[in-house]
């Protein structure tokens, strides 16, 4: 019972605090673009926490604990994470309500497709690695997982993430907000790194794991 308030007072206030960064910066609700985002986001999220909550708890209560991180680095890199996703959705809003960089609609509604997916594909990565977590951390239990995804990339929780960063600003009706992929990924490298480091200091298995998947983020590339 406790994961399921937790899970639905989560999704709510994530909805509200989404709706406030959009809609008062934009000052009007007659912004469509950041309904369709915002009707988009809770779609394709509440179905795999559903089930997650109803076969495997465990696993969804890890991922509500972002944030929690134990290493200094990973506590200023998911600080500066924590500012800068608001942000730039702020900066979306005032940009289409000044109209500095306007987007097409049919490009709009493809930046949802890739919110869509972005968000389907960390969604998986959760179904098929159990210990995916919000933080970074090393249960006692765990192992290392180099099947489905994780044959292809070493980290595709965050190549989703950046798919869904790619797709948000277009979403949002601005052009300009693509700007803040820049340090955003900047910051996800930097996470990956010092994640590989205590990943191969902490679970068996990872350093020959990382010598068979060279991949770390997205193909022929790094």
């Amino acid at each position: 019972m406790r994961t399921v308030v937790k899970t639905v007072v989560w999704s709510a206030a994530g909805l509200v605090f989404f709706g406030l960064l959009l809609f008062l910066p934009a000052g009007t609700f007659a912004y469509w673009q950041a309904w369709v985002f915002l009707a988009c986001f809770t779609l394709v999220s509440v179905g795999p926490s559903v089930f997650l909550l109803i076969k495997d708890p465990a696993t969804l209560e890890r991922r509500m604990r972002a944030g929690q991180e134990t290493r200094p680095v990973q506590k200023v890199l998911v600080t500066a994470l924590f500012v800068l996703m608001p942000a730039v959705m702020v900066f979306c809003a005032l940009d289409r309500r000044f109209g500095w960089s306007p987007v097409p609609t049919a490009v709009a509604l493809f930046g949802d497709v890739l919110v869509a997916g972005g968000l389907i594909l960390a969604m998986v990565v959760v179904l098929q690695n159990r210990y995916a977590a919000a933080n970074i951390r090393v249960d006692t239990d765990q192992k290392v997982i180099s099947t489905g995804l994780y044959g292809v990339v070493r980290h595709p929780m965050y190549a989703g993430a950046l798919i869904m960063a790619v797709g948000t600003p277009i979403a949002l009706d601005s052009w300009w907000g693509l700007v803040g992929l820049v340090p955003m990924t900047a910051i996800v490298v930097l996470r990956i790194l010092d994640e590989e480091k205590a990943l191969a200091q902490e679970l068996d298995g990872y350093r020959e794991y990382m010598s068979r998947t060279r991949i770390r983020l997205v193909p022929f590339v790094w």
